[in-house]
């Protein structure tokens, strides 16, 4: 007969575990802004409106993911951060699509303030992995990235809205890169 303490899972075991079953939802979030950023460069021509909705969907599609990842316990985080930047993302991508006339400024507001919370977030993420992961600092980058993208925009409304595009598709881009890396180191640390 088998002792009962012996089939308690560890609090190792656990990370590992939620880890192993999201790491898919990570690599999801990545190649969606990768893609959003590659279509943002290959449209420069694309207007006000358009920009609009591809963001929209971008965001609504990360929101999601990253509110499905909290629902099943298994991301990078504690599940209320997860949740709170999926709610972030949602409520984002509503505004967008329920909003279409939305001025180039304000959705550059938008935009900025929201790249700000979802950086911090990131970080904050990387802090609490530093010791579950190796090289938690690809998650932290991807925080810096989106902080620094944030105030930019924040702070530098005034860029032409193709110097926005531009910049929208070059954060999406090295933002994803970084997430579809964490993704994959994830997926390796659940194999371990």
């Amino acid at each position: 007969m088998s002792s009962p303490h012996a089939a308690m899972p560890t609090l190792d075991s656990i990370v590992k575990s939620a880890l192993h079953r999201s790491w898919w939802l990570l690599l999801l979030r990545g190649i969606a802004a990768v893609v959003f950023g590659v279509l943002t460069f290959a449209w420069p021509q694309i207007s006000l409106l358009s920009l609009i909705i591809v963001y929209g969907a971008y965001a609504l599609v990360d929101g999601v993911l990253a509110i499905v990842a909290a629902i099943r316990g298994g991301g990078l985080a504690p599940r209320w951060w997860l949740a709170l930047s999926g709610v972030a993302g949602v409520a984002a991508g509503v505004l967008a699509f329920t909003l279409p006339g939305l001025t180039a400024l304000v959705l550059i507001y938008l935009i900025g303030f929201w790249s700000i919370m979802r950086g911090v977030l990131e970080i904050v993420g990387a802090i609490h992995l530093r010791k579950e992961i190796a090289r938690e600092w690809t998650l932290a980058a991807a925080g810096v990235l989106s902080i620094l993208f944030g105030l930019i925009l924040v702070f530098a409304p005034g860029p032409g809205a193709l110097g926005l595009l531009w910049l929208i598709a070059a954060w999406a881009i090295l933002f994803g890169a970084l997430m579809i890396v964490v993704a994959f180191r994830v997926r390796k640390l659940a194999k371990a």
